[in-house]
């Protein structure tokens, strides 16, 4: 059978993906999240997409691109990437932030935030 690729037309009717949503959708709360995201993902997926997530973050309050390099260790290609899927993309990112700023009535540190998951990560090692 030929490797699956996900293409723009077709990605979100894939079956497959659609069974990933399905999984995030049925967890409970923060832990099972991790839990279920850790079995699924390399270590190096999860860093990859956390660290997009910060990129956001700070793209959202108005950083250069460089400042924001230098902040997260991303490559300028990576926070130019997460640029153009907070312009042009499906709006995940917006709504990502959105409900962060909404949840944080002052956003966690990048500290805190980098602790929390470096605890799930140290647990999932164990």
């Amino acid at each position: 059978m030929a490797k699956r690729r996900f293409t723009d037309a077709g990605w979100r009717k894939d079956p497959w993906f659609r069974a990933l949503c399905s999984a995030l959708a049925s967890c409970k709360n923060e832990d099972e999240i991790a839990e279920l995201l850790r079995d699924i993902g390399t270590l190096s997926e999860l860093q990859a997409w956390s660290e997009r997530l910060e990129v956001a973050k700070l793209l959202a309050k108005k950083l250069s691109y460089r400042k924001v390099a230098e902040m997260t260790g991303a490559s300028t290609t990576t926070v130019t990437r997460v640029a153009k899927y907070m312009e042009d993309g499906t709006g995940g990112y917006s709504r990502y932030l959105k409900t962060d700023k909404n949840h944080h009535a002052s956003s966690p540190s990048r500290e805190k935030t980098a602790s929390v998951l470096q605890g799930y990560l140290d647990k999932a090692q164990k």
